[in-house]
């Protein structure tokens, strides 16, 4: 006689994998400086620090190459990839087109759900921006737009940030942590939420305009440093 099927439970979330578990380590050690601009990415002993095959590094080296995080250069090989303020400028532009516009929707269309989740984000962003656990807040920080672009119904737009990630990611590192911006980066991201919930489209474009513009600005000091060029 046959059991009869059970219905099978279904996965809240997949697990990683173990290319997925070296593509994070390695991207959150370029992002946060311990391979620096330039520093060649060496196989053999990337493979004994992560205890993996040569074939995940290749893997993991090539998935990073496509975020822009490193570059294959002639007679070296594999580097970190080096980030000026000319690509930074373009980067910073394209968010502030793309956010501000899927914020703007967001204020028009969000619903209680979408507040709620909002709210948490940003709750999350202050407590890790007091505590000072930057790689966690940049991951917040990313779900808090994405959380945005979803509600927007901005999928295609989300997708070209997604691309754009690993370097966004780099500028935040720059910017989340510095203590010397005339409005902190938890204020910005306060007045695009007030915005949102207070369904003006205009208040929740400008607030985002305001956020990127306050984070080139503080992004352009530091890498204009970097280079030894001034700040005309």
């Amino acid at each position: 006689m046959t059991e009869p099927k059970t219905a099978l439970l279904k996965v809240a979330k997949a697990p990683q994998t173990l290319r997925d578990i070296v593509q994070e380590r390695m991207r959150e050690a370029i992002i946060s400086g311990h391979f620096a601009p330039g520093e060649r990415l060496v196989e053999r002993p990337l493979c004994e620090q992560l205890g993996v095959s040569r074939t995940v590094i290749r893997e993991t080296i090539r998935f990073l190459e496509a975020e822009g995080l490193v570059e294959l250069v002639p007679n070296r090989g594999p580097t970190v990839a080096s980030l000026d303020w000319d690509q930074a400028r373009q980067i910073y532009d394209i968010r502030r087109q793309l956010e501000g516009s899927a914020a703007a929707a967001c204020a028009e269309r969000h619903d209680t759900d979408c507040a709620k989740s909002l709210g948490d984000a940003l709750k999350r962003i202050g407590e890790t921006t007091h505590t000072g656990e930057w790689p966690e807040l940049r991951r917040t920080t990313t779900q808090f737009y994405e959380i945005i672009f979803d509600a927007a119904g901005h999928s295609v737009a989300w997708d070209i940030v997604q691309r754009l990630n690993g370097r966004i990611s780099r500028l935040r590192a720059l910017t989340l942590s510095t203590t010397d911006r005339p409005v902190s980066g938890l204020s910005r991201m306060t007045a695009i939420y007030e915005a949102i919930l207070s369904r003006d489209p205009e208040a929740a474009r400008s607030a985002v305009h305001n956020h990127i513009d306050d984070a080139s600005q503080t992004a352009q000091r530091y890498l204009k440093a970097e280079t030894g060029t001034d700040n005309a």
